[in-house]
């Protein structure tokens, strides 16, 4: 028997975001999934190791990775549309829901247990508040990419972000604004290096 899960998964690098937006450089989900996986394990680890929290390292980097999981079927829908009204946002959660449905039938049985749960996230846990910070982080950066080159198309989308992850009162996304973000807005001459 053929099974298409990782042949879907694989097809994350031809589906755009920002849509609606003239970027410099376009960003595709696989892109952007290691972005979020990236950052969702630096809040995590700053979680535990600075504020002495207890989440769960591995869930947190499997939940990011899969968080994007769905739009291998419904593709990125623009934000501004997802969360229109929320009755366009329930069924478009649904919607989602759905094809990861779809998508988690595509492993075998025997896989299944082993990663439906990371594709199908405990919306109530402390590691998957991680991930949608560290999400919001990765638009965060994008936003500041494409300001650094110049394009002040993102110069609004950047500031609602940013007011975004302050009112999350996360202080996991405080030290990361700290600490990490200044760095985000310099050149590779400019970052401390060889």
């Amino acid at each position: 028997m053929r099974y298409d899960f990782y042949a879907y998964m694989d097809r994350m690098k031809y589906i755009k975001r920002w849509q609606l937006m003239r970027s410099t450089r376009e960003e595709n989900i696989m892109e952007h999934t290691q972005s979020v996986t990236l950052l969702a394990h630096a809040l995590a680890t700053v979680h535990n190791d600075i504020y002495g929290g207890n989440a769960d390292v591995l869930k947190t980097v499997l939940y990011a990775m899969y968080h994007e999981t769905s739009e291998v079927m419904t593709g990125d829908l623009p934000t501004p549309i997802k969360y229109y009204n929320s009755s366009i946002h329930g069924a478009y959660k649904e919607l989602e829901k759905r094809a990861c449905e779809k998508i988690t039938g595509m492993l075998p049985k025997e896989m299944q247990g082993g990663i439906a749960p990371y594709i199908n996230a405990d919306e109530t846990s402390v590691e998957y508040k991680l991930v949608k910070a560290a999400d919001r982080l990765a638009a965060y950066i994008k936003c500041l990419e494409e300001i650094r080159l110049g394009n002040t198309e993102f110069s609004k989308a950047k500031k609602s972000i940013e007011e975004d992850l302050h009112s999350r009162k996360m202080p996991e996304v405080e030290y990361f604004f700290e600490k990490f973000i200044p760095s985000f807005e310099l050149s590779l001459d400019e970052l401390e290096g060889f």
